[in-house]
């Protein structure tokens, strides 16, 4: 499903004071929200992305939630075009290993030795074929966390290809509720689950946020994870904090290194404390706890 993309182009000052009222006004739904100059010493853009519906809908849907006074340049809006990018790149991509984890794609599936835990993901149009650093991370990290305690009930929040709710699945033997924003990236996690044979385990929703009727039905939860951007992960701390259960570990990642520090005292203020980081080039993997139990 193509993204629509909605803009303000303006002075740098009033760009930014955009984004921020554009941030504020979908803070719930976690929309990626941008501000830059494309050309040095040009007129900025505030930009954000919607995952469906149609450009003149789109505008009315911001110009109705804002006010048709928020802003004095108009708004433009346009479809981006869809790629399938991982169907495009997956032939060229090498088996990854990472921890117990092999992700592999269905031509390297003859190479996977028995004593790993192996991850096929199909060419689909969702993030996660296990190369990008954040991912890597983050399959690492869940090798350790679920190494150290039982856990009875797991969020995976921007699942993408639905790769870690899969690796929580096979290496736990319990059942994960997967989300993304994207119905695409859940159309795609759900066949993969089924692809990996834990269907039955892992539990496939779209869905904007943390408000969804299936993830309050299913809270509290013991162990979240949320491979996403550093934006949206500070503006879903506190709806985090909420659905956690007590003792919990919390695993973000989607973050670069420089991210850290903001999305670190984001957590804090919500009482989590940060119990481990991984770094993958310029990618960053946290651990939080939200008691004094170290994990």
């Amino acid at each position: 499903m193509p993204m629509i993309r909605a803009r303000v182009t303006a002075d740098e000052l009033e760009a930014r004071r955009i984004a921020g009222i554009l941030e504020a006004a979908y803070e719930d739904e976690a929309y990626p929200v941008s501000v830059y100059e494309p050309v040095m010493d040009g007129p900025w853009i505030a930009e954000i992305l919607f995952f469906d519906g149609e450009p003149e809908a789109v505008k009315a849907e911001i110009l109705d939630r804002v006010g048709t006074d928020a802003f004095a340049a108009p708004v433009e809006t346009d479809v981006l075009e869809e790629i399938d990018w991982v169907a495009k790149g997956l032939e060229s991509l090498t088996p990854v290993t990472a921890g117990r984890f092999v992700v592999h794609g269905s031509h390297d599936r003859d190479k996977i030795s028995p004593h790993v835990i192996g991850i096929e993901i199909e060419a689909a149009q969702a993030f996660g074929t296990g190369h990008h650093g954040t991912t890597a991370g983050c399959l690492e990290e869940l090798c350790r966390v679920l190494k150290r305690r039982r856990y009875s009930s797991i969020l995976d929040l921007g699942t993408g290809s639905g790769v870690l709710a899969i690796a929580m699945a096979k290496l736990a033997h319990l059942p994960v509720l997967a989300t993304d924003i994207d119905p695409v990236a859940t159309k795609a996690a759900t066949e993969n689950a089924r692809h990996n044979e834990v269907r039955g385990l892992v539990e496939c929703v779209t869905a904007a946020g943390v408000h969804h009727p299936r993830i309050r039905a299913r809270a509290p939860f013991d162990l979240v994870v949320a491979n996403i951007l550093a934006r949206p992960l500070m503006a879903l701390a506190h709806p985090i904090a909420q659905l956690m259960a007590k003792p919990g570990t919390l695993v973000l990642s989607g973050l670069r290194v420089a991210d850290g520090p903001r999305v670190i005292a984001a957590y804090r203020d919500q009482r989590f404390r940060l119990t481990h980081r991984i770094e993958h080039d310029d990618w960053l993997t946290l651990t939080f706890a939200n008691t004094r139990v170290e994990l």
